[in-house]
């Protein structure tokens, strides 16, 4: 009888243990009626802390809210970054990553990713006393000093791209632009957000956009792999904002509508 009872309970246990591991996200964001939203709070236009106010701002913020809303339930922030983004969606430090992350196929071999709703291409970022930087076609040529954020799609592109000029890689996003504004790198690498920044923010900073298409970069959230019924709602919900008007509203409302991906 001892036996037989030892039984059911290690049976009981397996069947318990294998709930448990196949639980959704999902179910665990109603169950503690809290969503977990990783944000990168440098993001202007995204997810950017305004330093005077500490509030959170931004086309992806508002829609955290909007999705937490969706759910009826509440909503915390989680700082995050380009560098961590994996580990961070990876080791459930967030339940989902909601900062314009640009579809690689580096990160979608790590992280799943949703739907796209905006897209921007390359811009460069160089100082209005900048003599050897006209055009974009001044880029890449012999003694001109690009730099890139280390782990950020530009770190890519422009290492497969670049002919003539040299690439430095910056381990911070700040850094880019004190490297170009000191001297020592001509121009920086960014998107169309983080440009909107550099031009509302700085009295020192040029734009150069490309003449044509240079690389299309599609932007979505990530979630882990393995997780269906989650990612599936999050599809659900994107698909939503979509037909009802609030990405287009909540994209105009920061000044996103041309990077704005409605299909």
């Amino acid at each position: 009888m001892h036996l037989i009872n030892k039984s059911i309970l290690f049976f009981l246990f397996l069947i318990l243990n294998s709930y448990a591991n196949d639980k959704s996200i999902l179910d665990k964001v109603i169950s503690t009626n809290e969503l977990k939203v990783c944000v990168w709070p440098q993001y202007y236009g995204i997810s950017y802390v305004d330093p005077r106010t500490q509030n959170i701002e931004g086309i992806d913020s508002d829609l955290a809210v909007e999705l937490a809303k969706d759910l009826n339930v509440n909503l915390k922030f989680v700082k995050s970054s380009f560098p961590s983004l994996i580990e961070d969606v990876k080791t459930n430090k967030c339940d989902i990553a909601m900062y314009a992350i640009g579809k690689t196929e580096q990160r979608i071999k790590q992280i799943r990713f949703t739907s796209a709703h905006l897209q921007s291409d390359i811009y460069a970022i160089t100082t209005t006393s900048n003599k050897k930087i006209k055009s974009w076609n001044d880029i890449d040529k012999k003694g001109v000093v690009v730099a890139v954020a280390k782990e950020t799609y530009h770190e890519t592109v422009m290492k497969e791209r670049l002919q003539n000029a040299s690439l430095v890689v910056i381990q911070g996003f700040k850094q880019r632009e004190e490297e170009v504004q000191a001297g020592r790198a001509d121009v920086f690498m960014t998107d169309y957000p983080y440009a909107k920044k550099m031009l509302a923010q700085t009295q020192w900073a040029r734009v150069v956009k490309p003449e044509k298409v240079y690389y299309l970069s599609e932007y979505a959230w990530a979630v882990a792999y393995g997780d269906d019924k989650f990612y599936n709602r999050i599809e659900i919900f994107i698909r939503k904002i979509k037909k009802d008007g609030r990405l287009l509203s909540i994209a105009k409302k920061h000044g996103l509508e041309p990077i704005l991906k409605l299909k």
